[in-house]
């Protein structure tokens, strides 16, 4: 077996820079950058052009402005679902609902109203894969809204429509009460 050497720092060659990026100054990589977003753009442009042609509307120049291309892009790319960051399913559940509160609205007085939006409970149940993790997620929630907001909550859509303040103390409650079940295995 052969003996163990050090190598001293110095007489070691330093390894060659192999990425382009870190032999570039910073005007060569923002021309470069520059370059990359006007090819996206362009290929924006190209693509509204091409739809607004089957749709059979001429464009304008102001349907190229940053708001209607931003708008765009948007639409054209996929949507991809969050992972759960809660292993246990009842978390798991009311983090979603949380997120769906985030993106599609939170209402009052309705399951779920003529926009999209949704009551806590409406989050629940459409999140929910079935009536047991309903149920689990609504006990939990009920005891997040009876710590933070009203002890004496009869129930979460009772609490919705008379306790809640808005979306964002709905989108809280449902973050508290996921950290509660997660804690409990739920």
């Amino acid at each position: 077996m052969a003996p163990l050497t050090h190598t001293p720092a110095a007489s070691r060659a330093a390894p060659e820079q192999n990425t382009p990026a870190a032999a570039l100054d910073l005007e060569t990589r923002l021309a470069l950058t520059d370059a990359a977003m006007t090819l996206w753009l362009e290929e924006t442009l190209l693509r509204a052009g091409i739809d607004a042609a089957h749709a059979e509307t001429a464009l304008s120049p102001a349907d190229f402005s940053t708001e209607a291309l931003t708008a765009y892009a948007a639409r054209t790319r996929p949507a991809r679902p969050l992972p759960d960051l809660y292993p246990t399913p009842v978390a798991a559940v009311l983090q979603r609902a949380a997120r769906r509160l985030e993106t599609d609205g939170w209402c009052r007085g309705a399951t779920r109203d003529a926009t999209g939006a949704r009551c806590l409970y409406g989050a629940l149940r459409a999140e929910a894969r079935d009536r047991r993790q309903e149920t689990a997620a609504l006990d939990v929630l009920l005891e997040a809204i009876r710590r933070d907001v009203d002890p004496d909550a009869a129930s979460v859509p009772a609490a919705n429509d008379a306790c809640i303040s808005g979306p964002r103390e709905a989108v809280r409650l449902l973050e508290a009460a996921a950290i509660l079940a997660d804690a409990r295995g739920w």
